[in-house]
């Protein structure tokens, strides 16, 4: 699979993220758009992968700087998790351990084939911290190993003004439940 954006497409997405970075100013305090839009031009590999999450309805913005290797990080910010990954168990494992009803994809596979991560619990709960966010949905979380290698997965919401972490079994599936992403550019 390609993984470049034609001219047209380049464009279209430049302005949906010049747009909403505009919009949600809180975000990034002290984030000049200018030198995201540099960075995004040198990445174009990174910048397919931010269009797989807007085309997945994950809405992702610039969250932060990291100083130390100087990139932009970038996460979901849709409202409720992204429409287009949802009803997805936790990784393949989870999926192939389903006898029936199996949905049509898994958390961890998706992740990688948009080239993106899962948000940690830690960096959910540094998003909550811009915003609401899950109030309806919840989404999952990249889970620790010990958990995992016990059939578990962890997912977060927001809900009575509090972020919530849980556990269910990797196969388990919802529709109201997808993963939100990371990517760091």
């Amino acid at each position: 699979m390609k993984k470049e954006l034609s001219l047209t497409q380049r464009k279209e997405l430049f302005e949906t993220l010049k747009s909403r970075f505009e919009k949600n100013k809180i975000r990034h305090k002290n984030i000049d758009w200018a030198n995201v839009q540099k960075k995004l031009e040198l990445n174009s590999s990174k910048l397919w992968s931010l269009n797989e999450m807007e085309k997945t309805g994950g809405e992702p913005d610039v969250v932060g700087f990291d100083k130390k290797t100087a990139e932009y990080l970038f996460y979901d910010c849709s409202a409720e998790s992204p429409v287009g990954r949802r009803s997805f168990c936790y990784d393949n494992e989870g999926l192939e351990s389903r006898k029936e009803h199996r949905p049509k994809n898994n958390a961890i596979d998706m992740a990688v084939k948009l080239g993106v991560e899962l948000l940690t619990e830690e960096q959910y709960r540094e998003l909550q911290q811009i915003g609401s966010f899950d109030t309806k949905t919840s989404s999952w979380l990249k889970t620790p190993t010990e958990i995992r290698k016990l059939g578990g997965a962890i997912f977060g919401d927001f809900r009575y003004g509090k972020v919530f972490v849980y556990h269910n079994g990797a196969q388990s599936y919802y529709g109201g439940r997808a993963f939100r992403a990371s990517i760091k550019i």
